[in-house]
């Protein structure tokens, strides 16, 4: 069942960019794009994301170095229909789709499977949360996780939901984190299924991300959450006291 509380905005629990799956903070310079007319571009800005923070990829438009928007994708309506869906930096799986997000690692991803499997049961051992990943190992699939050369600096990247649905994709760039211990790989992956279903980088001013709005009754910065950016290979290795509050909270 979902709480009250879920509609209400998604999650500043909170903040995401490479530098949410980078060693440092630093993401790769943002290029101002020309100005741009098309509707997902302008959902990007209406969440508060800065026009010179999206950077084209073509397909895609990136933002905080690990949030995907793609071209494609579908934008939420303002036609005053109930939303799946709740506004800030991005939306919430729908209730009856967050009790079964099927997750699917592809061929290029097998050698960690049980990094994933580390990382799938830490959100599905929550307590009070009605969200639930489950691995599959074959179409149809709710989120495919590839392996992506992301350059140096990039751990990996997570999209944002949409439709109801989890962030379809989460790319890990596999060669670079390999060195990392494997409480720190299956991290990486914890990390990424957290913006897949809508959480930012919990310490979004401090690394200078654009502004987040706090999970309601989960206030402030955590030290200790998993979901904060710029600690990849470093970061907590378990969702803390908070982050387990923040997904009771919106699931």
């Amino acid at each position: 069942m979902i709480k009250n509380l879920k509609n209400i905005a998604c999650i500043a629990l909170v903040a995401l960019a490479i530098s949410s799956c980078s060693k440092t903070k630093d993401a790769p310079a943002a290029q101002e794009p020309a100005a741009k007319k098309d509707k997902v571009f302008n959902y990007i800005t209406s969440l508060g994301f800065p026009s010179s923070s999206i950077v084209d990829l073509g397909t895609e438009y990136m933002v905080e170095g690990d949030i995907s928007f793609p071209k494609d994708m579908e934008v939420p309506t303002t036609d005053g229909s109930p939303k799946l869906e709740q506004y800030y930096t991005g939306t919430l799986v729908s209730p009856a789709n967050a009790a079964a997000i099927r997750v699917f690692a592809d061929a290029t991803m097998t050698s960690m499977n049980a990094e994933i499997a580390s990382a799938v049961a830490q959100w599905n051992g929550v307590a009070g949360s009605a969200l639930r990943f489950r691995i599959v190992t074959s179409a149809p699939y709710d989120i495919r996780i590839t392996d992506v050369n992301l350059g140096n600096g990039v751990c990996g990247s997570g999209t944002f939901p949409s439709g109801g649905l989890a962030g379809n994709l989460i790319r890990i760039n596999k060669a670079y984190i390999a060195p990392n211990s494997f409480a720190q790989r299956a991290r990486t992956i914890c990390h990424e299924l957290g913006h897949n279903i809508s959480f930012r980088h919990t310490n979004w001013a401090a690394i200078g991300e654009s502004s987040a709005i706090n999970v309601p009754g989960v206030p402030g910065t955590d030290a200790a959450s998993l979901m904060n950016g710029g600690q990849c290979g470093s970061g907590a290795t378990v969702l803390s006291a908070k982050d387990k509050a923040a997904v009771a909270a919106l699931y």
